[in-house]
C-alpha cells in the first residue's frame, strides 16, 4: 500500500534520533501518543511518518517543536514487551517535507510531502561525485578510528526495489555502505545509509537530511565527519600518551624498589618514609589532602636529603599530616551546666550571659551553630577573655586564643606561601594545629587593633574565615589546600567598634559587656581576686581576710577603671606584702586576722584617686559637669568657661577634636539666640572675651555628647548662676537648642554613680536604655530625658533663670553686659 498524495498520515515524535531513509532501525515505543499513531498507522498499511524533535528532554512535545523535514516509514514488525512497551522494526521509504502538522486525540498528524533531491547540472556531476567519495573515506576512517562500530555485513538494498527484499537486514553497517558502486542514481541511497548508523549528532544528522541538493547534504556530512574525525584524533593521542605514563609509573616503580634495595645495602632501611608512609595510611584524611600528601611524599623519595627543597617538602607533609582534618569533639550543648559554669566564674553580666546561654540552646537543638560570629565588646579588665574560655569550658571543647593586635600582613592570617625560607601556615591553621579538634572555640583576640600596610589587609582576609558560607573551603597558602572551618565556633573580643571596617562588623553579632559597678568589684574581688592572689602568693584564703571597708577603699581610693585588671594588681602588691611579713617572720602565718582600711596606706602607700569634695554654689559659676565614653569605660568631665571683657573672642583649650570644637561653637550661637530669655544685651558677644576649658589638657577629647555641658557651663558664666554640683549631663546640641541622642550611656552611668553624682541629665532619645541598665544604677541615681536645652537649664540652675544678673553686679561679669528681664511671658523663640 503506498501514500495518497494528499493523505494525512499519523506521527511519531523521535527524541534524539533522525531516521534516515533506506535505513532499517528498531525502536522501543513507550510514549502514549507514540503508541496511538503505531495503532492509527495499522489502518493505514503500516505507514507513518517519523520526525525528530527540537528539544529531546521535552516529554510532550507540541506541533512547533517538531522538524519540518522527516521520513515516510512502513512498520515491518510490531512486538509488545512485558512492560508494555512496544518494539518495533521500522524500513524507511523516502525523505518528506510535512506540511498541516496538528496534535489529535490520539497523537499527530501530518500530510507528508515528497522531497526528493534534485540530479546536479551533468557539468557538476564530477564535483559532486568527488565530494561524496570524500565522504565514503572519511566514514571509513571514522569507521576504523571508532572502537565502538562492528565490522559491517556485506549485502544491501535497493531503495527504488518495491520488492519484498526490504525484510531483509538492509545492510546497517557502515563497511557495506561504504563499498558501493559509484552510480550516481544511488548516491542519496548510499549517504542517507552511511550516515544512518554512523554515531553522529542529531543536530549533524537532521542538517544532512534537511539538505536540499545532493551536494548540499554531502558537504554538510562531510563537515560533521570530519569534526568527528579530530575529536577521535585527540583522544587516540591521549590513550597513547596515557599508555607511555602508565609504562613510566611501572619503570619507576621497578627503579624505586631497586634504589629501595640499595638503601638497605648501604644501611639505610628507608625507615622514614616507612613511617610517613604509616602515617598516612593511619590517618583519616579528606581524598583531596590524602592524594595531595601521597603525591608529596612520592616527591620526597626522589629527592636528596641535602636538597634544600627536601626540607620544604618534609615540613609540608608534616603540618599536613598535624591538622586535625575530621577530628571532632563530642559537644555538650546543656544549658542548665552552661548556666552554672557561667555563673561560677563570672559574677554579674547577666545580660551577656543570657545571650550566650540563647546560642548554647541553639546548639543543643540543630546541633550546629552557623549564624553570626560573637563578638565581645568592652573596657579592657572586664573578662571578655575569660568569658571565652568559659564558653569553651561549658560546650566541653578545646580552646585556641589568637592576638590580633598589631597584625599588619595578610599572610599571618592566610599563611606564607612555600617560596619563602621559614614560611608557615597562618593563625588559623596554627591554632586548628594547636587545638587538636576541627571543632574548637576559637577566640580571635583584640581584632579591633588589625592594622594594614603594604603587605595586604588582614581584616579583609578575616571576612573569609568567619563568613559560614565560606569557610567551608579556606585556603591557606601553605598547605594549598582548602580547610574545613564550618565546625569552629569562632569569637572576637574587641574594646570598641571604632577600629573594626564595616563589613567585618557585619559578619559579628556585637555583645557589649560595661564596666563594673563599684558593688560588683566588691563583690568579685571578695569572690574571685582575693582568693586567687592569696593562693598564688602561698597564703591560706581563709587565714587572711579583707573586710568590706578595706576593700571598698581599695576600689575606690586605689582604683579608678572600667574593668577589675588594677583592683587585682592592687590585690596582688596587698598578698605580696603579706608574704614578705610572712617570710620575714614578723607575721604568723596560722594566725587568722582581717584586714582593715587603716592598714591600706601602709600595705598600698597613699591613695592615689580620692573624691573631690563639690565646690561651693559660688564656685560653681562658669562649670558644668558632663558625662564622656572612652575605650576603657565612662568618665566624667568638668568642663570650665570664663568670660572677659573684651572684643567677641572664642578661645578652646584642653586638647579638643573637630566634632567639640563644633559643639562648641553651636553652644555659643544658642546662647546668642537666648539672650533675651537670659537676661542679656543683644550685642554682649561683642563685649567679651569668652574662654573654654577642659581640664587634663594632655588628653585628646572628641565626640557630640559634651555639647550639652559646654551649653550650661557658658550659660553659668554669662548670667553668673551656678551649676548644680551634683548633677551631670550628656547630650548632643543643636543650633535651635534641641538635645540629640547619644551613646554610651550605660558607661556614663557608671561614672556619675563612681564619682558620688546624684542626677544625670540625658536626651529623651536614650530613655529606652534606661531600661537596660542594672537595677542598682536606676536606684540611687535620678535621671531626667530631655528634649531641648530649655528643659537642660532648668534641671541644671534649679529656679528660674530669667533676669538672673540683672540686680546683683558682683559676679564675674560686666555690669554693663546684663539688661532688666523682661516680664515672664514665655520664650517665644
Amino acid at each position: 500500500m503506498r501514500p495518497v498524495p494528499g493523505e494525512r498520515l499519523p506521527l511519531l515524535a523521535l527524541r534524539d534520533l533522525v531516521f534516515f531513509p533506506s535505513t532499517v532501525l528498531p525502536l522501543l515505543v513507550g510514549r502514549a501518543r507514540s503508541t496511538a499513531a503505531l495503532d492509527a498507522a495499522a489502518i493505514r498499511g503500516d505507514l507513518l511518518v517519523v520526525v525528530a524533535q527540537r528539544d529531546a528532554d521535552q516529554d510532550d512535545p507540541g506541533p512547533h517543536d517538531l522538524h519540518g523535514v522527516g521520513t515516510l516509514v512502513r512498520i515491518v514488525q510490531r512486538t509488545t514487551l512485558p512492560d508494555g512497551t512496544d518494539r518495533v522494526l521500522f524500513r524507511g521509504i523516502r525523505r518528506v517535507r510535512l506540511e498541516d502538522i496538528e496534535l489529535g486525540r490520539h497523537g499527530f498528524l501530518a500530510e507528508p510531502v515528497p522531497f526528493p533531491h534534485p540530479p546536479p547540472p551533468p557539468q557538476r556531476m564530477a564535483e559532486v561525485e568527488a565530494l561524496l567519495r570524500r565522504v565514503e573515506r572519511a566514514a571509513r576512517e571514522f569507521a576504523a578510528l571508532h572502537p565502538d562500530l562492528p565490522e559491517p555485513p556485506e549485502g544491501q538494498s535497493d531503495p527504488d526495489s518495491d520488492a519484498e527484499s526490504w525484510l531483509e537486514p538492509a545492510g546497517d553497517e557502515v563497511g557495506a555502505a561504504a563499498n558501493e558502486s559509484p552510480a550516481v542514481r544511488r548516491w542519496v541511497h548510499r549517504l542517507h545509509r552511511l550516515l544512518g548508523h554512523l554515531p553522529l549528532g542529531t543536530p549533524d544528522r537532521q542538517r544532512v537530511l534537511e539538505g536540499a541538493t545532493l551536494e548540499e547534504a554531502g558537504e554538510r556530512a562531510l563537515e560533521a565527519l570530519e569534526k568527528e574525525l579530530e575529536i577521535l584524533h585527540i583522544e587516540e593521542r591521549l590513550d597513547q600518551e596515557m599508555s607511555r605514563q602508565l609504562d613510566d609509573e611501572r619503570r619507576k616503580l621497578y627503579l624505586r624498589e631497586q634504589l629501595r634495595a640499595i638503601q638497605k645495602e648501604l644501611g639505610g632501611d628507608g625507615a622514614e618514609w616507612d613511617d610517613l608512609d604509616e602515617r598516612i595510611s593511619s590517618v583519616t584524611l579528606p581524598d583531596a589532602v590524602r592524594s595531595r600528601a601521597e603525591r608529596e611524599l612520592d616527591r620526597l623519595r626522589r629527592l636528596n636529603p641535602a636538597s634544600p627543597e627536601y626540607g620544604v617538602i618534609r615540613n609540608h607533609l608534616d603540618w599536613i599530616l598535624a591538622l586535625p582534618w575530621t577530628t571532632l569533639t563530642p559537644d555538650r550543648a546543656d544549658v542548665p551546666r552552661a548556666r552554672a559554669i557561667l555563673e561560677e566564674a563570672h559574677h554579674g553580666l547577666d545580660e551577656v550571659k543570657d545571650r550566650i546561654l540563647d546560642h548554647i540552646a541553639v546548639l543543643s537543638l540543630v546541633g550546629r551553630l552557623a549564624g553570626p560570629v560573637l563578638c565581645l565588646v568592652g573596657p579592657p579588665g572586664v573578662g571578655k577573655t575569660s568569658l571565652a574560655r568559659s564558653i569553651a569550658r561549658a560546650l566541653d571543647r578545646r580552646f585556641v586564643r589568637v592576638s590580633l593586635g598589631g597584625v599588619r600582613d595578610e599572610a599571618e592570617i592566610r599563611g606564607h606561601r612555600r617560596t619563602y625560607v621559614g614560611s608557615l601556615p597562618g593563625r588559623v591553621v596554627q591554632g586548628l594545629r594547636q587545638a587538636g579538634s576541627a571543632n574548637p572555640v576559637f577566640l580571635l583576640d583584640e581584632v579591633d587593633k588589625l592594622a594594614r600596610d603594604g603587605h595586604g589587609d588582614p581584616a579583609a582576609a578575616l571576612l573569609e574565615v568567619l563568613d559560614p558560607e565560606q569557610n567551608r573551603g579556606f585556603r591557606d597558602h601553605f598547605l594549598e589546600l582548602e580547610v574545613d572551618l564550618s565546625h569552629v565556633l569562632f569569637l572576637a573580643t574587641a574594646n570598641t567598634l571604632a577600629g573594626i571596617p564595616d563589613p567585618l562588623r557585619d559578619r559579628m553579632e556585637v555583645i557589649r559587656i560595661p564596666g563594673y559597678l563599684d558593688t560588683e568589684k566588691r563583690a568579685i574581688a571578695h569572690r574571685f581576686l582575693l582568693p586567687a592572689q592569696l593562693e598564688r602568693h602561698g597564703l591560706p584564703s581563709r587565714e587572711i581576710r579583707l573586710d568590706d571597708e578595706a576593700v571598698e577603699a581599695v576600689v575606690e581610693r586605689y582604683t579608678r577603671e572600667a574593668g577589675v585588671r588594677e583592683l587585682d594588681r592592687a590585690l596582688a602588691r596587698i598578698a605580696r606584702k603579706l608574704a614578705r611579713q610572712v617570710a620575714e617572720g614578723t607575721r604568723p602565718l596560722d594566725r587568722a586576722e582581717t584586714l582593715g582600711s587603716a592598714e591600706l596606706p601602709r600595705l598600698l602607700g597613699p591613695p592615689p584617686h580620692r573624691r573631690e569634695a563639690a565646690p561651693g554654689a559660688g564656685d560653681r559659676v562658669g562649670i558644668a559637669t558632663g558625662l564622656a565614653w572612652t575605650p576603657v569605660g565612662g568618665e566624667t568631665l568638668e568642663v570650665e568657661v570664663a568670660v572677659t571683657p573684651g572684643e567677641g573672642g572664642i578661645q578652646l583649650t584642653g586638647t579638643l577634636g573637630d566634632v567639640m570644637k563644633e559643639s562648641a561653637a553651636a553652644a555659643f550661637t544658642f546662647a546668642r539666640s537666648r539672650a533675651r530669655v537670659l537676661g542679656l544685651r543683644p550685642n554682649f558677644h561683642r563685649e567679651v572675651d569668652v574662654h573654654i576649658h577642659i581640664p587634663e589638657g594632655a588628653t585628646p577629647k572628641d565626640g557630640p555628647s559634651a555639647g550639652v555641658t559646654i551649653a550650661a557651663a557658658l550659660v553659668s558664666a554669662l548670667t553668673g548662676i551656678p551649676t548644680r554640683a551634683e548633677v551631670a549631663m550628656t547630650g548632643e546640641i543643636t543650633l535651635r537648642g534641641r538635645v540629640l541622642r547619644v551613646g554610651g550611656i550605660r558607661e556614663k552611668a557608671v561614672a556619675a554613680l563612681r564619682m558620688g553624682l546624684e542626677t544625670v541629665v540625658l536626651p529623651a532619645g536614650n530613655a529606652a536604655d534606661l531600661e537596660l541598665l542594672p537595677d542598682e544604677i536606676r536606684r540611687r541615681l535620678r535621671f531626667i530625658p530631655v528634649e531641648g536645652m530649655d528643659e537642660v537649664i532648668r534641671a541644671v540652675f534649679g529656679a528660674g533663670i530669667q533676669g538672673a544678673g540683672s540686680g546683683d553686679e558682683d559676679g564675674a561679669l560686666p555690669p554693663a553686659l546684663h539688661t532688666p528681664a523682661p516680664p515672664a511671658h514665655g520664650d517665644k523663640t
